[in-house]
Order: structure tokens, then C-alpha cells, then sequence
């Protein structure tokens, strides 16, 4: 179900502000089944879920001018809003 974390400074901003943590998921997770895993790997409790396709992007050599190789495979990405007080251990080092 859950992927992988997503690091960026956004996804790391949500986290410290308003306890949002970002996570690339399969693209057949459906959401109840992304707040499950969560609350069952985590141990929180998961009050909103808020789920995205992410289009593919074009690959190629752009200072080259050369027509694009290929593009990003697209993935879902969903935000996972967790109860006040409460943290995701994979942040914390990163927070």
C-alpha cells in the first residue's frame, strides 16, 4: 500500500506545521485502505486523507535541444492528515 515517504521541503513543511505527512502510494490504493495502513504501521490515528495522480513529466537533454527520450512513470501521492499531538517517527529525524 504505502510506498515510500516524500521528502521535499513542501512535504517536510506540511509535516511541521499542520501535521500533514506526504507518502507515495500504489495507484490502486484507494483511501480508506491508505488510512488503515497508516494507523496500523504508525499506531496514530489518521484523521484525513487526501489523495493525487501526479502526471508524468518529460524526460530529455532540454540545453540540447533534442526531442524528449522518454517521461516519469505517473504516481499517486496522498496526504495524510494525523490527530493533534501526534508524529510519524519517519519525520522525525528530518523535522
Amino acid at each position: 500500500m504505502l510506498i515510500e515517504p516524500v521528502v521535499t521541503e513542501k512535504s517536510l513543511r506540511l509535516a511541521r506545521l499542520y501535521n500533514k505527512y506526504t507518502f507515495k502510494v500504489r495507484l490502486d490504493a484507494t483511501k480508506p485502505e491508505i488510512r488503515e495502513a497508516v494507523e496500523k504501521i504508525f499506531g496514530v490515528k489518521v484523521t484525513k486523507v487526501n489523495t493525487m495522480i501526479v502526471k508524468p513529466k518529460k524526460r530529455g537533454e532540454r540545453w540540447r535541444h533534442i526531442r524528449p527520450v522518454g517521461h516519469t512513470p505517473r504516481w499517486k501521492k496522498a496526504i495524510v492528515t494525523v490527530a493533534k499531538g501526534q508524529t510519524l517517527p519517519v519525520y522525525e529525524g528530518l523535522l
